[in-house]
């Protein structure tokens, strides 16, 4: 395009015209910041995972060096910004509008500013797209103008994804911030050196272009000379606020739109910042990391305002007091610009990878917003709103938590650039009320994945003790299938005799067609002949008693069970189920015999059938005892409950948590019939 034709242009819906208050800071070139005497070093400058430190407290680095690698795909490195010791990696203040703390590597310069070795790529051209972004990586290259997104991310396409466009933000809307700015007019080449190498990246089938607004005449002049005839176009459009916005500046140069939800990639558009593709250029040309950006420092309580470059890491308060900083003038510290930027609670919060403006305004400049009034539903919000969003609704929703009705809303394509806000008659923070209902919708969906995911891992343990169980029972169905086959098989080798006076007990088994059956049956008979002899209450009076203990120790292992939290919890609860109703099936064949006999009367009475059984136990051994002198009787007692004591005494002693309870429950126990089994001795004399 030539002068005389100009590039079409397409306008974005809705925009502000706030003053641009760009001139105090254009007033001196850039000038390097002094170095301070501790660098703060965040692990967290970008969006995405913090970096992971790689150095500890002591140790000496030098400038260049990368001390915190990247902990993902959306991360970035962090490097020494100078030569130095690390003095500490702890929680410092960092920057962020909650005024949060963060990991920071702390580190000491010695002076010497001494650099690792380093070189760049001789011909970069003669690299291929995979190795140029590794480069890219590994310099810790960020988004310098927005929220700090990995430009290697964004550099990695998928692969057959055709890119049509590659465009340059030059735009640097907000007021006041003009390091973009001095940038492209200082640094022109530099710039237009990075975009060949994104170009060379990238491969645009199209186009390539840096979009400027008309605002910046010296920087466009710089940047068009330098790009000439290289095929690089440098386009110009009206000033509006938010321009500079990525969906915005893209709908401007070429008229599409981004989906909502989409990326630019989606659309066959990738997108970098001025600052970043300078930085790109040093990281792949000179090898040299990310370790300084250049940040414009302005406002009335500033007494020479300008643009530094600053290493990374520097304190705020010590580059206010570089710029002549009269705090008596200030109100309140603002990182960024006055539309996207936020309060800082601390002037030690050090400058980061995305710090493009520190903004010390006088109470005149920048007065404290009124208080908020009630919403009159003028519509304005929606007028200003540059994607189209319907922000008087969505700030009911806010009110009211309804996030669903939020996202529903397209909560998320809001940028928080403000314009709603700067409009509202009412002064009401909306974008506050949008930043707060984002930060509750991600901590709701961040609970919901950790609920899923627990649930599924619950899911998998029942399914897993669902498959031992359905393994464990076909067993023991292999097994009887087995056991019976064997039996039917000896049957038919040894068939019992014809004559039923002396038949067999299993002859006496009732018939069945099924052979697993029937040599339960078989069984059943067998037991029952082989126990004729013995007196069914008796019998039943004995298994209740068996049954009983059973129960109590099965009692005793599922409580282990559960405390430790072992597997086999399930197994044993099943087990005790099924032992309880055998003991509840023997009482009730008890209870069905009616009063004990004349043999039995003996016997104390007692409706617990158990209780029954204990007290012919018990009366049993007073008859076989009944020729034992009892003093000899119970001094074999007392001994024997010598020996129990001493026995629950050491494993107490290596017992922990519900066992060692038991334990002493029943070491208690033991004691007491010692102590009655002595003072019966002792009335024996």
């Amino acid at each position: 395009m030539t002068a005389s034709q100009p590039r079409k242009t397409w306008a974005i819906h809705g925009g502000i015209h706030p003053p641009e208050n760009k001139q105090q800071s254009l007033q001196q070139a850039i000038s390097p910041a002094p170095m301070p005497e501790q660098l703060v070093l965040p692990l967290s400058q970008h969006i995405g995972a913090p970096a992971e430190a790689i150095v500890a407290v002591g140790d000496t680095v030098l400038k260049g060096q990368m001390i915190a690698k990247a902990a993902g795909f959306v991360s970035v490195p962090v490097h020494a910004p100078t030569s130095g010791t690390i003095v500490a990696i702890e929680d410092r203040p960092i920057p962020h509008p909650s005024g949060m703390t963060g990991c920071c590597i702390v580190l000491q310069p010695d002076n010497e500013d001494r650099w690792i070795e380093h070189q760049g790529v001789a011909d970069y051209r003669q690299l291929d797209k995979a190795a140029l972004v590794d480069i890219i990586r590994n310099a810790g290259i960020a988004g310098m103008g927005g929220a700090g997104f990995p430009a290697a991310v964004k550099l990695n396409t998928r692969p057959g994804q055709v890119i049509e466009t590659l465009i340059i933000n030059g735009t640097e809307c907000e007021p006041y911030i003009t390091a973009d700015d001095i940038l492209m007019r200082e640094r022109a080449t530099d710039i237009i050196e990075g975009v060949k190498i994104l170009r060379h990246i990238i491969q645009p089938t199209r186009e390539t272009l840096i979009g400027v607004e008309d605002n910046k005449p010296e920087a466009i002049a710089a940047l068009r000379k330098v790009a000439e005839g290289s095929g690089i176009e440098v386009v110009v459009f009206p000033t509006k606020y938010p321009s500079g916005g990525e969906k915005q500046l893209i709908q401007i140069l070429t008229g599409k739109q981004v989906p909502s939800g989409g990326l630019p990639a989606d659309i066959g558009i990738v997108c970098q910042n001025i600052g970043s593709t300078a930085a790109i250029y040093r990281a792949v040309v000179h090898g040299e990391p990310l370790i300084s950006r250049i940040t414009t420092v302005t406002g009335d309580a500033i007494a020479t305002p300008r643009n530094y470059e600053v290493l990374l890491g520097t304190p705020i308060r010590h580059l206010l007091a570089a710029a002549g900083y009269q705090s008596a003038l200030n109100r309140r510290l603002i990182m960024g610009g006055p539309m996207m930027g936020f309060t800082l609670l601390d002037d030690a919060i050090p400058v980061v990878k995305t710090t493009n403006c520190v903004l010390a305004p006088s109470a005149d400049e920048l007065p404290a917003p009124p208080p908020a009034q009630a919403c009159i539903r003028c519509g304005m919000c929606a007028e200003a709103c540059p994607v189209s969003l319907l922000p008087q609704q969505m700030y009911w929703f806010a009110r009211s938590k309804n996030h669903e009705a939020l996202e529903n809303h397209n909560l998320f394509d809001c940028i928080e650039c403000g314009a709603c806000s700067y409009v509202c008659p009412s002064n009401i923070p909306l974008v506050q009320y949008y930043r707060a209902s984002k930060a509750d919708i991600r901590r709701a969906q961040a609970e919901q994945k950790k609920a899923d995911y627990s649930r599924q891992r619950f899911e998998a343990r029942q399914a897993r003790l669902e498959k031992i169980e359905a393994e464990k029972e076909a067993r023991r169905l292999e097994r009887q299938q087995k056991a019976a086959e064997a039996a039917a098989a000896a049957s038919a080798a040894n068939p019992a005799p014809a004559t039923p006076a002396v038949a067999s007990p299993a002859a006496a088994a009732p018939a069945s067609d099924d052979p697993v059956q029937a040599a339960i049956e078989r069984a059943k008979a067998k037991r029952d002949g082989g126990t004729s002899n013995e007196d069914p209450r008796s019998k039943l009076e004995n298994d209740i008693a068996s049954l009983q203990k059973r129960v109590k120790s099965s009692e005793e292992k599922l409580q282990l069970a559960e405390s430790s939290g072992a597997d086999t919890v399930d197994a044993l609860r099943a087990g005790l189920d099924k032992m309880r109703d055998k003991l509840a099936k023997a009482e009730a064949e008890l209870a069905a015999l009616g009063p004990a006999t004349v043999a039995t009367a003996a016997a104390p009475v007692t409706d617990d059938p158990v209780q029954a059984a204990i007290e012919r136990a018990k009366a049993k051994r007073a008859g076989n005892d009944a020729g034992e002198d009892p003093r000899a009787r119970l001094d074999k007692d007392i001994g024997s409950l010598e020996k129990r004591i001493a026995s629950a005494e050491q494993k107490l002693q290596l017992a922990d948590g519900d066992t060692a309870a038991i334990l002493q429950d029943s070491l208690d126990k033991l004691q007491h019939k010692l102590q009655q089994a002595r003072q019966q001795r002792e009335q024996l004399g």
